[in-house]
């Protein structure tokens, strides 16, 4: 019998790079790996975007868009190069104008990119019409997501498979144009039932033609589960890295070891493995000075529990390292699962991971709820959109003292409608910072990096990456607090 082929993305030199070594790779050290893998046949690359395009400017003290032209040079005029957008904040970490929503399109296809796949960490459809719309007028494809993951065993309320179908029958009903349909877990807890379920009731929803993309991570050890039968077929394309320096753990399973998954199934990945060994070798002497925390090598079964999105893992303890604070990580990952709950079950996965870090950090350092970070204050009170369920009411009074802003149930698009001109601003904004360069790939790197961006643009950005081969002892995650009870949203009350 004919084997069916299941196309996949390498997602080493993105979600690779971000959930290994925060995002944070100079472009000289890896490019000859993505020369490597293009002569190894692979044709299939995600290129950038979600936390590799600020990094770029934040701690490689580089030019995401010179990073593209370049990826497209070592990849080769036919690869399928992908980058990741936020919905209706595109590449930053705050909701963007309409006129930025479109340049990031724009410039992105400008520089290289043939698919772009876009998510809402809240699964609010309307984070994603505009974003969506910008794709497909400036060229590219729409990969439009659907975003998992797995509550904490015991609460209710969201992420099952009901919840994902609304959602998916949300952005059929919103007439948003895609190419295919990404079902993304960040933070690969989602359980194998779970998915199953779910790609089974969309490959009935969306119909036999309509391209089904199924993207996870390997912290909590479930990945080649979530994607083999039985009870249902995988689905048609899925994201996995070289092996080299980004296997398994917090990144993706790795190419070979769902090679080796698929022997003697009806499924093949149609690719030469001694060819793919061959790149793998590459990568790793690319990448073999890079410091790699071994965190990000580890499958911890406490993750589902809080659960720390893959990608962000490691960008948060670079963080805690960079600040001498890696000490108190055990005890941020034990209040992650809180904060989850509390603040309506949004997806972690950025933006909202970081503001569910954030809050978390916060609980450690100054006590339970002192005090609220401010992108999980803003979401709490609904400047980010809504969540799957309403958040804790209790918490409303005290993330306005902390967030001075009053609670709103106005969409974040239709405050992007009114700022048409936030980029213009943000041009001003930069000539008087003393650059004269406003070219449009200049006005969007400093409105999607604030601050950052402009130390960048006036040549005043350092780089901050660590390269060593040296790795500490890995954190040892505390026990978590016995699970709540099944929980419905909260009555209003008084913190």
């Amino acid at each position: 019998m004919p084997q069916r082929k299941v196309d996949f993305m390498i997602t080493a030199f993105r979600d690779g790079f971000q959930s290994v070594y925060g995002a944070r790779v100079f472009t000289d050290d890896f490019i000859p790996a993505v020369e490597a893998a293009a002569a190894a046949g692979l044709t299939h690359f995600e290129a950038g975007g979600g936390a590799r395009f600020q990094s770029t400017y934040f701690y490689s003290n580089e030019d995401a868009f010179e990073m593209m032209d370049r990826f497209r040079a070592a990849a080769g005029p036919d690869a399928d190069l992908q980058t990741l957008s936020r919905g209706v904040n595109v590449v930053g970490l705050s909701s963007q104008s309409r006129d930025i929503i479109r340049l990031h399109a724009k410039l992105f296809a400008k520089h290289g990119i043939t698919t772009i796949r876009n998510f809402d960490a809240l699964n609010d459809v309307n984070n994603l019409v505009d974003s969506g719309q910008a794709i497909v007028d400036a060229g590219a494809r729409h990969e439009v997501c659907v975003t998992l993951m797995s509550l904490p065993e015991g609460v209710t309320g969201a992420h099952d498979p009901d919840f994902y179908l609304k959602t998916l029958r949300d952005i059929l009903d919103a007439d948003i144009p895609y190419g295919s349909v990404c079902f993304k877990d960040a933070s690969g807890t989602t359980t194998p039932a779970v998915v199953h379920e779910t790609v089974k009731w969309a490959r009935k929803l969306l119909g036999a033609d309509t391209h089904i993309v199924f993207h996870s991570h390997d912290t909590a050890g479930v990945c080649v589960a979530q994607v083999l039968k039985p009870p249902s077929t995988p689905a048609p394309t899925r994201s996995g890295p070289l092996h080299g320096p980004c296997p398994g753990g917090t990144c993706q399973v790795d190419v070979m070891t769902m090679y080796h998954a698929l022997r003697g199934t009806e499924y093949t990945l149609g690719i030469d493995p001694a060819k793919v060994y061959e790149a793998e070798e590459v990568f790793k002497e690319c990448m073999k000075d890079y410091f790699v925390p071994l965190e990000a090598r580890a499958v911890e079964p406490l993750i589902p529990l809080s659960p720390m999105p893959d990608g962000a893992l490691t960008a948060n303890t670079q963080m805690l390292r960079d600040n001498g604070l890696m000490d108190r990580y055990e005890e941020i990952a034990k209040n992650m699962g809180e904060t989850i709950m509390k603040g309506g079950f949004g997806t972690s996965v950025t933006p909202v991971s970081q503001f569910y870090f954030q809050a978390a950090a916060s609980t450690t350092m100054y006590g339970p709820w002192q005090k609220f970070a401010d992108g999980y204050g803003k979401m709490v009170l609904g400047y980010f959109g809504r969540t799957p369920v309403p958040p804790d009411p209790r918490w409303r009074p005290p993330a306005s003292r902390w967030a001075p802003s009053p609670p709103t149930a106005s969409s974040p698009t239709s405050t992007t409608r009114t700022r048409s001109s936030a980029s213009r601003r943000r041009g001003s904004c930069s000539s008087t910072n003393g650059i004269t360069d406003l070219s449009e790939e200049n006005i969007f790197i400093a409105a999607t990096c604030l601050d950052k961006g402009i130390q960048f643009l006036k040549g005043e950005a350092k780089a901050n990456v660590r390269r060593s081969s040296r790795s500490p002892s890995p954190p040892r995650l505390l026990p978590l607090p016995p699970l709540p009870p099944p929980r419905s949203p909260p009555a209003s009350t008084s913190p």
